[in-house]
């Protein structure tokens, strides 16, 4: 007797639910480049367990696209993606951002070159007036009597010494101590993981993330053309029956996470869940990536990977745009000694140095200022109570939080049954509104009934309006 798959594939019907969606997973990776021709397919044992269903259904969408000629099977080897002509690497693709797929650009595209006017709930970053600008203005005319070499000359390949040794200061804090030559500055939070990709990853190469995860880490690495594993995270990290099974089949050169408040969830890694990362990581020889952006906006300190594993095997990137400045770009790295060695070559070699001193001495100026503190505090503060407020109004709608967040300004929330975030936000940018649905934060493609909400930027009543208006219809 036939089973449903079987059935429906003898009469032709369209694939069943969880298969159309492995096969969709598949094509995004192809599609994005996380797989390229001649890649090796992830396995169907590991590929069933990344995604919570059975291997027999991972074979039935394996076999399906291997019949539309897109993959090819190995006898004893697994599936590969079939050769085929190379499309060059495309962002708008002929067409305007409204118009294009809502993807990670949609998101990033819209957000950077919103119009004067717009509503940017799925943006990622705080209003420019809840911003330290005095303090910026202060240091500015500070740095408008520095010395001609500060306002002329080249960075030094290392950074300003002065920022480094803050964020040693900063760093023993919570107990990860560095030396000096450990930390390397950089043009931006981007520009540190950009580097330490270049570093370490080879096209082809795997890497772990979290599903849901920040949507730029997977548009950078695509432009790395890295092969991209994804792991369901939980309120308390990663799943780890998951990820320990993902790291012994797929052997992911890197893990790349979020720590303290992770994006695009707001959950916090649990310290158990924090020491079974650690020992998958070790026993497979793999690096994590612990990105801290968010960090100053936990009331209280979580567990940190870094500081449990002293760099051996983690490497910390973080920068400056959540908490004081966007405009004001400025990066780090903290890793081991030999790394670090390894990564200021690279950014000689493609930056000729370290990044603008005028912009790493603004930034020291503002932390060594002595009111930063106090403004993190009434950040906080303003969260906490923006986020009482979005929900409330957001529950009235029937959109609910998938957890509540320590702290922060993001709020993963699940849509109504029904309700795809991708068609909301089209709905919504005509509206003047640009949100951040769930599906560009998904590697495995399985959030679109879930969207991101920025809580700093939701004071507006309209956007419940337009909201509601398109839940509607």
């Amino acid at each position: 007797m036939m089973d449903q798959n079987t059935a429906q594939e003898a009469g032709g019907a369209r694939p069943p639910g969880r298969t159309a969606q492995v096969m969709a997973a598949i094509r995004h990776r192809i599609d994005s480049r996380s797989l390229a021709a001649g890649d090796r397919l992830p396995s169907v044992r590991g590929l069933a367990s990344t995604m919570g269903i059975s291997p027999s259904t991972v074979v039935e969408a394996y076999e399906r696209l291997a019949a539309e000629g897109l993959i090819r099977a190995r006898p004893g080897s697994g599936f590969y993606v079939c050769d085929r002509p190379a499309a060059p690497l495309k962002l708008a693709g002929g067409v305007t951002p409204r118009e294009r797929a809502v993807d990670p650009f949609w998101v990033s595209r819209l957000s950077l070159d919103a119009e004067p006017g717009m509503l940017m709930p799925g943006c990622g970053w705080l209003p420019a007036d809840w911003m330290p600008n005095d303090a910026l203005r202060r240091a500015l005319r500070h740095l408008s009597r520095a010395d001609d070499a500060l306002l002329s000359n080249y960075g030094s390949t290392r950074g300003s010494s002065t920022l480094r040794r803050l964020l040693v200061s900063r760093f023993a804090d919570e107990g990860l101590p560095v030396d000096l030559d450990q930390i390397l500055l950089t043009g931006s939070g981007s520009q540190s993981l950009d580097l330490v990709c270049r570093l370490l990853l080879r096209p082809g190469d795997c890497v772990l993330v979290d599903d849901p995860c920040y949507f730029n880490f997977q548009t950078l690495l695509r432009a790395h053309q890295a092969r991209v594993v994804s792991v369901p995270y939980t309120p308390s990290g990663p799943d780890m029956d998951r990820f320990e099974a993902i790291v012994a089949a797929e052997t992911p050169r890197l893990y790349l996470t979020n720590s303290g408040l992770h994006n695009p969830t707001g959950a916090t890694l649990s310290p158990a869940v924090a020491h079974r990362v650690l020992n998958a990581a070790t026993r497979a020889g793999m690096m994590i990536v612990e990105d801290e952006i968010f960090a100053d906006f936990e009331p209280d300190p979580s567990v940190r990977l870094a500081a449990l594993d002293g760099l051996q095997q983690v490497i910390r990137i973080g920068s400056f745009s959540k908490v004081l400045s966007a405009s004001v770009r400025c990066g780090y790295i903290a890793a081991g000694a030999d790394l670090c060695e390894q990564l200021v070559d690279l950014q000689v070699a493609s930056n000729f140095g370290g990044p603008s001193p005028v912009s790493s001495e603004l930034v020291a100026q503002v932390l060594s200022g002595g009111g930063l503190r106090k403004h993190v505090e009434e950040v906080r503060r303003k969260l906490s109570q923006a986020r009482r407020e979005t929900v409330d109004r957001l529950v009235r709608l029937g959109i609910t939080p998938w957890i509540m967040p320590r702290g922060g300004f993001y709020l993963w929330c699940r849509l109504p049954e029904g309700c795809d975030s991708a068609d909301l936000a089209r709905l919504a940018i005509a509206e003047g509104v640009v949100l951040a649905p769930g599906n560009v934060f998904s590697v495995a493609q399985t959030s679109a009934g879930l969207m991101r909400f920025n809580v700093a930027q939701m004071t507006d009543p309209r956007i419940y309006a337009v909201l509601e208006k398109a839940m509607q219809g």
